[in-house]
């Protein structure tokens, strides 16, 4: 019995997704015969792979933007005597220790089990970690907090194991799409529809209140419980979903010689860790603090009045997210993340520098500065991170190598979290984590300019036949590679040489 059996079929859903499958054989098929699917890749397999990878990412974006209203709800509910700041960094980075886990844990069972078996894990614990957090309950408030913080922890796990399924799942299916225009592609249906999570979290708060009112209680409950809507509409389509072509080819599921993988790999490693542990670190506290430092900077305000600034700061991600998918795949990704980190390093420690001025005098000003800074972060460092962690390593290591760098930025972004209040009582206020965080991102854009390779078009080809050469030059059985396809890596490499004649591999 399959899925589709069980599901009535007055919904709709199952006839629907059944007759896509009957007409564009994108899934089944697809798994059924891995050499033949590499001699005639379907592209519309691929353009369901891309779109189903990503969209499960809307709640992710969701549920990182969510907590900053939600732990402004909670303040105004409990009052700082119950929800004091302790507990306020518990439930912030709760999602971010769980994230950390299941970026490093699934980018390992992607590379060896598989990529769609990892969709469907995640999928399935965002449902469970969301559902939870939204009917949090305790015999004390104490009581309640602590089951949402551990719920929390749980939805993290299937939010950092998103990272590494569906962005590497939907960068490998990227190519076959939009030839040419990966970089581009990889950005909109990543790190956009993160943002686009975010954007919706902060209107899905402004509606709620001005429904509820001063009815706090069922505003936070329904408005974590919504985060389970994204992933429960793909979940279908992922079960139905088949492993990319590039995957089939490349895979390395038995006898993973890490200590070669490491030696070829560790200085990659440590520049996309260090890059991404810096962007979280200044980036993700001023997007969970949002509406405290607009609270603070504006503190006549009411709640909803609060929650729709809100909304006007995190609509300003998408503009610039949207223009660093353009840039891309013109500028570069080098030159595109340094230009991010650079200008919004400039426009920190403007910030910084004139907060008190600002916000007193011109609060919309602040609130516009403030928006145009966290827009450079999405323009330069937001899209360009994943991407690198993506294309800068072989297929065989891919996810586990974007899995380590993206807990590295999580590992980031909990310190940075951490370290928030500490920062503005050490420089008076909100300025000190602009202008600290500024300075940082700064010296980063530096380092990415001159030290962070250029992935072009054909990259994944040839870091493919680069990493097969060496490890035939240091004596690994190359015909492990691939699912039951000898000669998937022998193919690519021929294709990537008729298609670029100047690509040698790399001598040894």
């Amino acid at each position: 019995m399959t899925l589709s059996d069980t599901i009535p079929k007055t919904l709709g859903v199952s006839s629907v997704a059944d007759e896509v499958t009957r007409e564009t054989g994108i899934y089944e098929q697809v798994s059924e015969s891995p050499a033949e699917g590499a001699q005639k890749p379907g592209k519309t397999s691929s353009y369901f792979n891309v779109l189903f990878s990503g969209f499960a990412l809307l709640s992710d974006g969701y549920q990182s933007g969510i907590i900053s209203s939600v732990n402004l709800l909670l303040s105004t509910i409990y009052g700082a005597e119950i929800f004091n700041s302790t507990m306020v960094s518990r439930l912030s980075y709760a999602l971010f220790v769980g994230a950390v886990v299941g970026q490093i844990g699934f980018g390992l069972v992607i590379d060896r089990v598989g990529r769609k078996i990892g969709l469907i894990l995640t999928t399935a614990l965002v449902i469970i970690g969301a559902a939870l957090s939204a009917a949090s309950s305790g015999t004390s408030p104490t009581g309640l907090l602590w089951m949402m913080i551990v719920s929390r922890g749980i939805l993290g796990v299937g939010v950092g194991g998103e990272y590494p399924c569906s962005s590497v799942s939907a960068g490998e299916s990227a190519d076959d799409v939009a030839p040419g225009r990966r970089g581009g592609l990889f950005v909109l249906v990543t790190n956009f529809v993160i943002d686009l999570g975010y954007v919706t979290s902060a209107v899905v708060v402004v509606i709620l209140l001005a429904i509820f009112k001063d009815n706090l209680e069922p505003v936070w409950r329904v408005a974590l419980g919504l985060g389970i809507v994204p992933p429960l509409s793909v979940l279908y389509f992922r079960l139905k979903m088949a492993d990319s072509k590039r995957y089939k080819e490349g895979a390395m599921r038995r006898s993973v010689p890490y200590w070669l993988i490491f030696k070829k790999y560790w200085p990659r490693m440590l520049l996309t860790s260090g890059l991404w542990f810096i962007y979280d670190f200044v980036g993700f506290p001023m997007g969970v603090f949002s509406s405290i430092i607009i609270d603070t900077a504006a503190p006549s305000g009411s709640l909803l009045i609060v929650t729709a600034w809100n909304v006007l700061l995190y609509a300003f991600y998408l503009p610039g997210s949207i223009a660093g998918a353009f840039a891309v795949d013109r500028i570069g990704r080098r030159k595109t993340l340094a230009l991010g980190l650079s200008l919004q390093a400039i426009v920190g420690f403007i910030i910084g520098g004139t907060y008190y001025p600002l916000s007193a005098n011109c609060f919309p000003m602040f609130v516009i500065m403030y928006g145009i800074f966290m827009a450079l972060g999405e323009f330069g460092p937001g899209d360009c991170m994943g991407l690198n962690a993506m294309e800068l390593y072989p297929t065989a290591v891919r996810g586990t190598g974007y899995g380590i760098s993206a807990a590295i930025g999580k590992v980031g972004a909990t310190v940075g979290t951490l370290a928030f209040a500490p920062m503005q009582e050490a420089m008076g206020g909100v300025r000190g984590p602009f202008l600290i965080g500024s300075a940082i991102t700064f010296a980063a854009g530096l380092a990415a300019f001159f030290f962070l390779p250029e992935a072009g078009p054909d990259y994944l080809t040839e870091q493919d036949a680069e990493f097969r050469e060496y490890l035939k030059a240091n004596g690994y059985d190359i015909s492990l590679l691939g699912l039951g396809n000898k000669q998937s890596y022998h193919t690519m490499q021929n294709n990537s040489l008729e298609e670029n004649s100047d690509f040698k591999p790399p001598q040894q």
